[in-house]
């Protein structure tokens, strides 16, 4: 939805402006579709070249990213605490032996089903299934544990950025591919030297929007579109943090509720459930 305000705001502003002013659309229209096709072509051309399939497609599904929004709403905050207080709760009370088939067969486990939404986040079942995996070999070391869990979850947000940056290497090169357009128009231009001043005049208008078209696609569309999927990539990532920050509270021995408390407490603020309406849910959740 913001996407759509922006873009209005920019079109309407910025070309109500013009024609307010009282410059004359019909010499940018005409232009328009024929460096249009030079630039996003060439930017298009560059973009292929600089970057792999995934990325590519990643950076497709990047946009309607932006255009949905996060990932990651208030009321998945509160199922996440709901199931990491569930499996934790059976952990103290039943050791990690009663936990074995929800962590090794999530989508056959009554607790896992009820929490839809986290069972279709591969990156979110995996994180919390190794997890418990690490605790049943062994490995209890809380200041290790936070240490696997956190290189884990650096790695995933490196690759999940990888669309955004390569969505940004467009936008810093728009500029320079509007004046390769705009000088291909001079070059038309001085071929046609002998024309009247208003066919050059014309001629030269032209060749300016391809100037102009490299920069405002950049800085108005391109590099927007790049820093609101790194912004929606960072808060979607502070998921995995609280899944981190309840299992390593578990492993300093702390009761369930605690746990729970704890990665609470580092769910963004306009998000975050209140204390007593996550504690009334935890009453309401089946017995271990």
């Amino acid at each position: 939805m913001t996407l759509i305000l922006g873009l209005l705001l920019v079109f309407g502003l910025v070309f109500g402006g013009f024609m307010l002013s009282g410059g004359k659309m019909d010499i940018v229209l005409h232009a328009l579709p024929f460096e249009g096709m030079m630039i996003i072509g060439a930017a298009l051309g560059a973009f292929v070249i600089a970057n792999g399939f995934h990325v590519i497609k990643g950076s497709a599904a990047g946009i309607l990213k932006v255009m949905k929004g996060p990932k990651w709403k208030g009321q998945d905050y509160t199922d996440l605490l709901n199931l990491m207080f569930e499996l934790t709760r059976l952990y103290k009370t039943r050791g990690i032996i009663a936990l074995d088939g929800h962590i090794e067969q999530p989508e056959s486990s009554e607790i896992f089903s009820r929490y839809p939404k986290i069972m279709a986040d591969h990156f979110a079942v995996d994180l919390i299934r190794d997890s418990f995996r690490m605790l049943s070999m062994q490995f209890e070391d809380k200041y290790a544990t936070e240490d696997v869990i956190t290189r884990k979850i650096k790695k995933h947000h490196h690759e999940s950025l990888e669309s955004a940056n390569a969505i940004q290497q467009v936008a810093d090169g728009l500029p320079a591919i509007g004046i390769v357009a705009a000088v291909l128009g001079v070059i038309k231009t001085m071929s046609s030297i002998d024309q009247p001043p208003e066919i050059l005049g014309s001629m030269i208008g032209g060749a300016l929007v391809g100037t102009f078209l490299g920069v405002f696609l950049a800085y108005c569309m391109v590099q927007p579109i790049s820093g609101r999927l790194k912004q929606i990539e960072d808060e979607d990532g502070i998921f995995y943090h609280v899944i981190r920050d309840v299992f390593v509270a578990m492993v300093s021995d702390h009761p369930p509720s605690i746990c729970v408390e704890i990665g609470r407490g580092n769910i963004p603020t306009r998000m975050q459930p209140d204390f007593y309406a996550v504690e009334a849910l935890q009453k309401e959740l089946p017995a271990a």
